[in-house]
């Protein structure tokens, strides 16, 4: 049950082609997935079908599939994500070495999709201003190996204080009223109003006017929206170049797409159709838009002063060397817990910080102790255990008990050849040490 509201804009928007945005609700929802390429070389996997044309890596599924319950997911091999939802990170195009931003990255699927774009070279800043799920973002930033990002909770306007004229990419998939999403998620339907939509579209250009000013000259910044309602889409952006005369709507191929509609805003503004919109009954994926804005030459990059490094502890330098681990000797320390700091991190003092590049582990007692994120992250280790993803040893592993196998210390239980968590062998028993909190009560496999 759609709300007559929005039925009745559409209509109105978009004349003949209504009818058919109308039936695209009556197929089953397109889903998918992204491999992971910082995990190495992709499996092949059954319930995928034939690729996404605008995500290098993405996949859609079989409708009866559930690929969250293979080990595969936990190992990071790849992030599910619906189809549509890979576009904006595809147009901003990040690239290695550069110093990115996703200002509104929770669950991740972006941030991570950037991560891998990036090759985990230069610095990934990924912000969300909600803390429980900034907490999501930053598993999630775990669970896929990425060993560059910065996972920060702040607000847009803090940072925009912080960081100005600082990043090379900036991408703003801004909170919206989720009209793109009514067929994945009934809140969306329950919660939209014509006063969500423009209570939306305030917030949308509060985010992108601090957005504007961290992007450095000459830079890329992407906003993207999960609705149809051109107040959120068009009519931002047409206020945003209004008020920012040095940004201009960049024109890129993306012949996958429909063109934004100017004919839809009562303001104008040049390159407006330049702009995308995703549209059910045009693609197989659900409503998006998506506008590549660039930043004029003008002006120079500001440099933030950067995090004070220490040299690695000894016990983890010990257990680098004994374990053949190449790893620069810089970290950053928070407590009792180390991480290996992205290279050029900006000083942290006063920020809320969860996650500092990669995790290492702690030390206690004077001994090592290897964090989980740290297993997720490597592809070799001396110990390492295989195991195929239908099999009895990776369901018990991932229910927390022990396992029979001849190993001595730290070893890296893998599925079918990537690497899942951590376990200590000693006796001919593998200890289990899976992380509590994301353990199976009943593990399964596709």
């Amino acid at each position: 049950m759609l709300p007559n509201g929005f039925l009745e804009r559409m209509k109105r928007l978009l004349g003949e082609d209504y009818e058919d945005f109308l039936a695209s609700y009556e197929r089953p929802r397109n889903t998918g997935l992204r491999m992971n390429p910082l995990k190495g070389e992709a499996p092949k996997l059954s319930f995928c079908e034939e690729r996404v044309a605008w995500a290098e890596n993405g996949y859609y599924l079989q409708v009866e599939a559930r690929p969250g319950l293979n080990p595969l997911h936990d190992a990071g091999v790849y992030y599910l994500q619906e189809p549509s939802a890979m576009a904006p990170a595809t147009l901003l195009d990040a690239q290695p070495g550069e110093i990115v931003l996703d200002l509104c990255a929770a669950p991740g699927g972006k941030t991570t999709q950037i991560a891998a774009a990036m090759c985990s070279e230069g610095l990934l800043i990924c912000n969300e201003i909600h803390p429980k799920r900034a907490k999501i973002l930053s598993s999630n930033i775990e669970r896929m190996g990425i060993s560059n990002a910065l996972v920060l909770n702040e607000h847009p306007a803090k940072l925009a204080e912080r960081f100005p004229s600082y990043f090379d990419r900036i991408l703003v998939d801004a909170p919206c009223s989720g009209e793109g999403m009514f067929r994945k998620e009934d809140a969306a339907v329950n919660d939209w109003s014509e006063e969500t939509v423009k209570m939306c579209a305030a917030r949308q250009t509060e985010i992108l006017n601090s957005a504007a000013q961290m992007l450095a000259p000459n830079g890329r910044l992407v906003y993207s929206t999960c609705t149809f309602a051109p107040e959120e889409n068009e009519g931002v952006i047409a206020q945003f170049l209004e008020h920012h005369p040095d940004f201009i709507v960049e024109r890129v191929e993306a012949p996958w797409f429909s063109c934004g509609r100017p004919d839809w805003i009562e303001a104008s503004a040049q390159g407006i159709e330049h702009t995308f919109r995703l549209l059910p009954h045009k693609l197989r994926g659900e409503g998006h838009f998506a506008a590549v804005l660039r930043r004029s030459q003008t002006g120079q990059r500001h440099e933030p002063a950067l995090q004070e490094t220490v040299a690695l502890p000894p016990a983890i330098r010990e257990f680098m060397q004994l374990n053949q681990i190449f790893m620069p000797q810089q970290a950053v320390a928070f407590g009792d817990t180390c991480y290996l700091a992205p290279k050029g991190l900006p000083k942290l003092n006063g920020m809320k910080v969860l996650r500092v590049g990669l995790e290492l582990g702690e030390v206690r007692k004077g001994r090592f102790v290897p964090s989980h994120a740290l297993a997720l992250w490597l592809k070799e280790f001396p110990n390492m255990a295989n195991f195929a993803s239908d099999s009895y040893e990776i369901s018990a592993y991932l229910q927390g008990q022990t396992l029979n196998a001849d190993f001595r210390g730290w070893t890296l239980v893998c599925v079918d050849g990537y690497s899942l968590g951590w376990a200590k062998g000693a006796d001919g028993v593998l200890k289990n040490h899976y992380p509590k909190g994301l353990r199976r009560s009943n593990a399964k496999n596709n």
